[in-house]
């Protein structure tokens, strides 16, 4: 069984600053990529950004140049760096982990809740 578990959540004023870790553990094939996703009340989850194997990262359009996603997949560890942030980036944030592989499964966090007060 594979567990990812999420710290770093909280609440912070607008304009600072949070970082987010992700540490996987449990019978892990090979990880591909790993990343966060979150989700807002009344709304769909959205990637935030990702990290795949090769160092390749992405983020989503509202972050970039604000958040920074970093990590060793090898180990199955991610951090996230939020700088500068927003009531809009409110948001239970999730872990994501996609293994690579012919059965490649995909797994989720519970969530670490950031709140970004006005």
């Amino acid at each position: 069984q594979v567990q990812l578990v999420e710290s770093g959540g909280g609440l912070v004023q607008s304009g600072g600053s949070l970082t987010l870790s992700c540490a996987a553990s449990g019978n892990i094939y090979s990880t591909y990529a790993m990343g966060w996703y979150r989700q807002a009340p009344g709304k769909q989850r959205e990637l935030v950004a990702a990290i795949h194997s090769g160092k390749l990262t992405a983020y989503g359009d509202s972050v970039k140049g604000r958040f920074t996603i970093s990590g060793d997949l090898a180990k199955s560890i991610v951090n996230l760096q939020m700088n500068n942030l927003k009531a809009d980036d409110t948001a239970v944030y999730y872990c994501n982990l996609d293994e690579s592989g012919p059965y490649a499964k995909e797994y989720w966090g519970r969530g670490t809740p950031v709140t970004v007060s006005s």
